[in-house]
């Protein structure tokens, strides 16, 4: 098995990086999501992509944290593989005890909030740290209450999901994914299952944790926040990144001429 620096001399990641993907291909039967991904978070940024439905955005998310298996390149987290091992050139997969511990310094934010429906806002929060890493309950519930106050809703601790708003949920999932003290956060379309009225209050706690320095990679339809907190965005069409840079310019400017028909149609 490889070393952090092995592999960032092995594969010539940047010594700051948190999410390294070069050439990541992924196939679902003959049909190819996933064309070819070059990309680079650094640790305490924020990567934004954007792009149509099927384009691969959510499948390459889901590549990051092996919820889905890559069927070529490298792809690396905080310098490490998250479902094999490198040995001798190959790629070898890992035990799922390996793959769990691993993963949990991977928190990821779904759009349809994936709460456990018969716990509390606390429950939730304080399932996996005691049973993935060992915390004491009471350890686990102290952190819990620091997080919902953090995410605003300290006074929801003893409510079921069903008694939470679509915003409230969503804000319990973040400080759900919070609880494991990840290295990076996946968002994949946060806000696109919320009434319009309630996206403001997620954003808000996304901003917040982007200011104290979470890496971020936010797959969204949200181009006023990929504008004002991204530090660098992402337009992928058809499975391959067509044109990546600084948001606001690209915004402003798009190069390529898919990307501009796409930002014609969502601006």
């Amino acid at each position: 098995m490889t070393t952090k620096s092995e592999n960032q001399t092995l594969f010539g990641v940047p010594a700051d990086s948190m999410v390294f993907a070069r050439q990541v291909r992924k196939s679902f039967g003959s049909t190819e999501v996933l064309k070819g991904i070059d990309l680079n978070v650094p640790t305490g940024s924020v990567a934004c992509i954007i792009g149509p439905s099927g384009s691969g955005k959510s499948t390459f998310l889901r590549c990051i944290n092996h919820l889905e298996e890559v069927n070529g390149g490298v792809l690396l987290v905080d310098g490490e593989f998250i479902g094999y091992d490198y040995r001798n050139g190959k790629l070898y997969a890992v035990k799922d005890s390996l793959l769990c511990k691993r993963r949990a310094d991977i928190g990821m934010v779904f759009q349809s909030f994936n709460l456990f429906s018969h716990m509390t806002a606390l429950e939730n929060l304080i399932e996996a740290p005691m049973v993935v890493k060992g915390v004491s309950r009471k350890e686990a519930c102290e952190a819990a209450l620091a997080l919902l106050e953090r995410v605003g809703l300290a006074e929801k601790a003893n409510a079921y999901p069903r008694q939470l708003s679509g915003g409230q949920q969503q804000r319990v999932a973040i400080a759900r994914a919070l609880a494991m003290k990840p290295k990076v956060l996946l968002f994949d379309e946060p806000t696109s299952a919320l009434d319009p009225e309630l996206v403001g209050e997620v954003l808000v706690v996304m901003r917040n944790l982007a200011q104290s320095g979470m890496t971020m990679v936010v797959v969204t339809h949200e181009i006023g926040f990929a504008r004002e907190v991204g530090d660098q965005l992402i337009f992928m069409d058809q499975g391959v990144v067509a044109e990546q840079g600084d948001p606001r310019e690209m915004i402003a400017n798009p190069q390529s001429p898919r990307t501009r028909d796409f930002l014609s149609r969502v601006l």
